[in-house]
């Protein structure tokens, strides 16, 4: 809030996510994604302000007082893989007591035999290693601490997972190790997923949609085959996004995204397009077509 103005981080952030699916949100740093995600949880600084719904099965998140969400929601509904996972885990206390405070308290299970192979079980599928256990968050690397993050957000089963770059800090093979493990964990028993990520790697492999956020708006909306297949994204800046996978040949998106506090009018976006027409002054709603939700796109750049 510079200057005492306000800014709005995130707008038109309309999307679903169903029991089964995974939806991955990607865009570039900054855009708004983990805003997003701060926002669903409740964790969002004190003089943030926020607007519309975020529904839950009857719930409205952002409705919800500091009790319900502490009580009922973190950890029970929404599991949470952190953006930072060493600023969530205890400093003081080893990764296997706070595995088990976890599984006692979200679980049910009771006995110091069957909670210890809880947690056990728990980090075993992040692939995290049993004799780092008894080891404390400093201790870790990033990558081990990521792991040991994931394994907290998995114990409690929650109907939905909300996932904030979870493959920061890991190297390709645990990359899909982690996401396949993410992907069974919704197939086994149709809970949702969001992924926010900039690892489009990751996101091909592991989801159902795509959506695009650009300068605190989602753009496009895709059916993940789409977007990573054919016809591919129709949004100019979801294509350029592509251009960084590692099969893609690599073309830069030109300038700089736009300043929160000072966006242009229409589509965000136009100043960096060189496919940009007059219509783009002009932002319309998201629409939705047969394969995906789009917004407007410039005539000359349709496929």
């Amino acid at each position: 809030m510079p200057g005492g103005r306000r800014i709005a981080a995130v707008t038109e952030a309309r999307f679903d996510v169903a029991p089964g699916e995974c939806l991955a949100l990607i865009g570039e740093s900054g855009c708004g994604k983990s805003v997003l995600a701060s926002a669903l949880l409740g964790l969002l600084p004190a003089n943030a302000q926020t607007t519309g719904e975020a529904r839950l099965g009857g719930l409205d998140l952002l409705a919800a007082d500091e009790r319900t969400l502490a009580r009922t929601v973190r950890g029970r509904r929404i599991g949470l893989v952190p953006q930072s996972p060493a600023a969530h885990l205890t400093p003081v206390r080893t990764i296997r007591s706070q595995v088990q405070e976890t599984v006692s308290a979200l679980t049910g299970i009771r006995g110091r035999t069957a909670v210890r192979a809880a947690a056990e079980t728990a980090v075993a599928r992040t692939a995290f290693p049993e004799d780092h256990l008894d080891r404390y968050p400093h201790e870790l690397s990033g990558g081990l601490a990521q792991r040991a993050a994931t394994a907290l957000a998995l114990v409690g089963d929650a109907p939905l997972l909300l996932a904030d770059e979870p493959t920061t800090g890991l190297d390709r093979d645990l990359v899909e190790h982690t996401v396949d493990e993410l992907r069974r964990h919704i197939d086994d028993a149709d809970r949702a997923l969001l992924m926010i990520t900039h690892d489009l790697s990751a996101a091909e492999r592991i989801a159902d949609r795509v959506a695009v956020m650009y300068a605190g708006r989602i753009v496009e909306i895709s059916d993940a085959a789409v977007f990573f297949g054919t016809p591919g994204p129709r949004h100019p800046y979801s294509r350029g996004l592509l251009h960084a996978l590692p099969d893609r040949a690599f073309t830069a998106i030109p300038g700089l995204p736009p300043e929160l506090g000072d966006l242009p009018g229409g589509c965000a976006f136009a100043p960096r397009c060189a496919r940009a027409d007059d219509a783009c002054v002009t932002l319309p709603n998201l629409t939705e077509t047969a394969a995906c939700h789009h917004p407007h796109i410039p005539e000359n750049s349709r496929a």
